[in-house]
């Protein structure tokens, strides 16, 4: 009885005293393995991302509406990314993040919500700036690089919102330069920087930096048949949003021609290749003067376009930023030459600009 005893004890998994053996028990934690330092390369993109995350921003879109009973209401209408432009609060998008938006709220990398005043935009560019009221401990400045000296190749990183998911970072290369887009206005947007990192549905508005932490793009597109990442993004270039942005918080140009831009959807309609279609003149204004013509919008829905402009002084023109980029070193009562198509055949009209309005665009 006492042989089987303890050969059913020691068969059951215990030993006799003095005899005992270690067995795993289950459920221990593993042992860690110590990894080392990260390599420089990623260290490197780690301290890019902490130094530049803080001058990316959140943007919610919303939208005032009616209920079928007349109520207003305010519906929720988008989101995008941005990015922190000076200390007096200005913060750049994407137009088309904020084209149908009536409100904005700016979400900054500490949480903080601010109420965005909407400021000026080009669609043609699809660049709009937008000021918040946080206080200057608040605002970091996005460093400012060029795009001209790009390479195909080199690192590139993107910080945005990628489905609501702020403070997300990708990283790639410059895949191709001189790319073409068209803007949310119809317009070819030139000279777009091509990107594999990952851009999707919020990333639009953010920055795309270089490997020092500098702003060299703002990721706008992408090219996929499922509206995600397919690793083909592109980003308007950082010298045309420098060039943009200072233009837009400065007032443009100081000097006028006295036209008015046609509607985004008449432009469209009328399938604008190149120039810029008028679309009003104002009375007494340069233009007027010399007999350019608006563009005729009728009751019935019928439509007469005006003049197009297809040339300032021989440089083409086919944005109205292009416009604005001709003028800017004009001063009142000098004396512009342009190139129009009217009626099938173009024209060479002598044009005085005049001293920028308040109420003219």
């Amino acid at each position: 009885m006492a042989a089987w005893f303890l050969a059913a004890w020691v068969g059951a998994g215990f030993a006799p005293c003095g005899r005992a053996e270690a067995q795993p028990v289950r459920g221990q934690m593993r042992e860690v393995t110590p990894r080392g330092p990260l390599d420089a390369a990623e260290q490197a993109v780690i301290e890019v991302f902490e130094r530049t995350a803080p001058s990316v921003v959140h943007i919610n879109t919303r939208r005032e509406g009616a209920t079928p009973m007349g109520q207003r209401v305010v519906i929720e209408e988008g989101e995008g990314s941005g990015f922190i432009w000076d200390e007096e609060g200005h913060v750049v998008t994407n137009y088309h993040v904020m084209a149908t938006a009536t409100r904005a709220e700016v979400v900054l990398s500490d949480g903080s919500v601010w109420e965005a005043q909407p400021l000026a935009g080009d669609p043609d560019q699809d660049l709009f700036v937008v000021r918040i009221d946080a206080p200057r401990e608040k605002l970091r400045p996005i460093p400012v690089g060029t795009s001209s000296d790009l390479r195909t190749g080199q690192s590139v990183l993107a910080i945005g919102n990628p489905f609501g998911l702020d403070q997300t970072l990708t990283t790639g290369v410059v895949s191709a330069l001189g790319r073409t887009i068209t803007s949310i206005s119809g317009k070819e947007i030139q000279g777009v920087i091509q990107t594999d990192a990952a851009i999707n549905p919020g990333n639009s508005g953010g920055p795309l930096l270089d490997s020092a932490g500098r702003l060299i793009g703002i990721n706008t597109a992408i090219r996929s048949a499922t509206r995600s990442s397919a690793g083909i993004g592109f980003a308007v270039p950082v010298d045309t949003v420098n060039e943009v942005v200072t233009d837009l918080l400065s007032g443009g140009s100081p000097v006028v021609l006295g036209i008015s831009r046609a509607p985004e959807a008449v432009e469209r309609r009328f399938n604008m290749g190149r120039g810029v279609l008028i679309g009003s003149v104002s009375p007494r204004s340069g233009a007027a003067e010399a007999g350019l013509r608006g563009t005729s919008v009728f009751r019935s829905g019928r439509v007469v376009p005006g003049d197009v402009i297809l040339a300032i002084d021989g440089k083409p023109v086919n944005t109205f930023f292009d416009i604005r980029r001709e003028l800017r070193e004009r001063r009142p009562g000098d004396k512009v030459e342009l190139t129009i198509f009217r009626e099938g055949r173009e024209y060479e009209v002598p044009v005085v600009v005049q001293a920028r309005p308040v109420s003219v665009d």
